[in-house]
């Protein structure tokens, strides 16, 4: 989990729409003002929906279920935005404004989505999987591992735009959100009851993580084993 949350989340698209914002829509013809305009909107779009999460984010929903379904949020996010450029745009052409506008919407919808469901989230769970004794190592390998997706996908975004077209969004975004959605249900427990229920009842934690000391010593154990 400390290495699949910020996998998924380079890969799923949430950094290099947001830094190739203006290229992006640039692509579906819109002016280079309006384009910077709208990279300036999504941005804003992504910080109100963070400070949404912030005040949603211990209430009675979880962590497991905003991440799911944020995760079913934008796959069909990603899908929709995709269908629209292949239907309109195709291979070779350009948008109507009308439909270029509805793909900024999309893609505001779907930073709004990452914003309140696995943007805040994705920092919590390793800090209440691990043990405090390590939870400072966790974390770090968990920015570690953020940050060289960042430049593994960033590096290839361009070109993958340029060979997949309208497939880079529900053929590689789309798809690896939908693995990302069906991770969470199979392997993450709900990590805001940790010990107490979360780790306890899921078929593959349930035998690491108990409800007595001797459970925590031996999760704590295996989480060294893990990181060192």
């Amino acid at each position: 989990m400390l290495i699949a949350k910020p996998f998924f989340q380079q890969v799923t698209g949430t950094k290099v729409i947001s830094l190739y914002a203006p290229v992006l829509f640039r692509t579906i013809v819109l002016g280079q003002s309006a384009s910077l305009l709208s990279a300036v909107v999504t941005g804003m779009v992504g910080a109100i929906s963070t400070f949404i999460s912030m005040l949603m984010v211990d209430k009675q929903l979880g962590r497991r279920t905003v991440f799911v379904i944020g995760g079913l949020q934008m796959l069909i996010s990603q899908v929709l935005v995709g269908a629209v450029m292949a239907f309109k745009l195709g291979d070779h052409g350009g948008l109507s404004k009308p439909c270029a506008y509805l793909v900024l919407v999309m893609v505001c919808v779907y930073v709004s989505e990452f914003g309140w469901s696995c943007g805040p989230p994705r920092w919590l769970v390793p800090s209440e999987i691990y043990p405090l004794e390590i939870r400072s190592a966790g974390q770090s390998i968990k920015v570690a591992v953020d940050f060289l997706f960042i430049f593994l996908v960033a590096q290839t975004f361009l070109s993958m735009l340029c060979h997949l077209k309208y497939g880079l969004f529900f053929r590689f975004f789309g798809g690896w959100a939908g693995i990302m959605t069906i991770a969470v249900c199979l392997l993450l427990p709900e990590t805001s009851r940790w010990r107490r229920c979360g780790g306890r009842n899921h078929w593959l934690w349930r035998g690491i993580v108990g409800g007595d000391g001797e459970g925590e010593a031996k999760s704590t154990q295996i989480s060294y084993y893990i990181l060192f």
